[in-house]
């Protein structure tokens, strides 16, 4: 290791925390799915777009997301947390510039300029961040994927509002190339800090915190806890993703005015920061299992009201969606973690996500292919109570409480 590398190790040993504050300030910059109905109507008035495409570009940046995870969490556990996370810093950035240079009228060049490189610029660097963390705060897993998690819950909050403010002032283009301008300052800042413990400190674990296997891809994907963890990370999906990127019409469609409207990004994403922050604080001490469960129950019940909800209860219901799927994604790496070990979290942690991925297209799609507004609710009841049961037959692989 490089004196620099040992002066920088020592600050953290020091200061581990830094490493929440860096990962914190990269990932309130990463939340562009939570914050993309800021930017739906923009995007079709400034490129000529109709609302499925836009809605498209959405679904397309959660897919390359869960591709992208495995490309970053390979890279990141070959040549560790801060090449992944420059990269991603990089990606992120480009896809927001070049967004701007794309002419009108044109959806595909749009998915290639955008959603690929900023789903796999997300996916380089949440998958960084979050395992890195995790190894720096191994006895308290839950609370640094919180800390982590909270912070992406409150980016779509925050890019809502500079997305809002941007748009405003200077239009959609320039607003893509200010904010990939700010996002290349700061997620490669943060990046440059991060930097795994060395191996003695990563395994200070309490007795049963951490698994006595570390299990590779390969065998991994030989497991059954795969499987079912795969399907409830997909399942979980439609409950907010087939209404996020419509949030704001569908508001004003059931009676909200426009700025109420768009109030449901921004509290729907401070509710998503606390779900991501107290769910795995809760699995810390009932079990990710149980949080899981509790969680996707939630979703399925308040689908079914989301259906009837008019007026505030809209903002109210979507919220509460908001707050039970992101305590849910933010329980699934420190899963993961449980299940599989901490030796390859990053890469195995991409293969989970490649749940997300599936579930981000298929039902956005199935949906469309049955054009009946009922059937995008029954959808979204029907795949988390499956995801329930999944989790019913989900065991430990150490032996251990999961």
């Amino acid at each position: 290791m490089t004196r620099g590398g040992d002066g920088l190790q020592g600050f953290l040993q020091k200061h581990p925390w830094s490493i929440l504050a860096a990962g914190a300030a990269i990932q309130i910059l990463t939340g562009v799915p939570s914050a993309w109905g800021v930017f739906q109507r923009g995007v079709c008035e400034g490129y000529s777009l109709d609302a499925d495409s836009a809605s498209m570009i959405f679904s397309l940046t959660i897919c390359f997301f869960g591709i992208g995870c495995i490309l970053g969490g390979l890279l990141q556990d070959k040549h560790g947390p801060r090449a992944a996370g420059l990269t991603g810093a990089a990606l992120l950035s480009a896809g927001f510039c070049a967004a701007g240079f794309v002419p009108e009228g044109q959806p595909w060049l749009f998915y290639g300029a955008f959603s690929v490189p900023v789903g796999l610029g997300c996916a380089f660097l949440y998958p960084a961040v979050m395992s890195c963390a995790q190894k720096w705060y191994a006895g308290r897993k839950g609370l640094a994927t919180g800390v982590i998690g909270g912070a992406v819950g409150a980016s779509g909050a925050v890019l809502t509002l500079c997305g809002r403010f941007l748009i405003g002032r200077w239009g959609i283009r320039a607003a893509f190339w200010a904010l990939g301008a700010a996002m290349l300052l700061v997620c490669g800042a943060g990046a440059a800090l991060l930097q795994n413990p060395r191996a003695e400190r990563a395994r200070q674990a309490p007795s049963g915190g951490m698994g006595a296997r570390d299990y590779t891809v390969r065998e991994m994907l030989r497991t059954r806890q795969y499987w079912l963890m795969f399907a409830v990370v997909g399942l979980a999906t439609p409950s907010v993703l087939l209404f996020s990127p419509v949030i704001v019409e569908l508001a004003q469609e059931r009676g909200l005015s426009e700025t109420a409207a768009l109030s449901c990004i921004v509290v729907g994403s401070l509710f998503s920061a606390a779900g991501r922050l107290l769910m795995p604080w809760l699995s810390d001490r009932i079990g990710r299992r149980y949080t899981d469960m509790l969680l996707l129950a939630a979703l399925c019940g308040l689908s079914v009201w989301f259906a009837f909800a008019a007026g505030w209860q809209v903002l109210a219901v979507y919220s509460l969606l908001t707050f039970c799927y992101s305590g849910e994604a933010a329980v699934i790496p420190a899963a993961g973690t449980d299940l599989f070990g901490a030796k390859h979290a990053g890469v195995n942690y991409g293969f989970l996500a490649l749940g997300m991925s599936v579930g981000s297209v298929c039902f956005p799609l199935l949906a469309r292919a049955l054009t009946n507004v009922a059937a995008r609710h029954i959808i979204a009841a029907a795949a988390p109570a499956v995801g329930f049961i999944c989790l019913c037959f989900l065991k430990p692989t150490h032996g251990e409480r999961l």
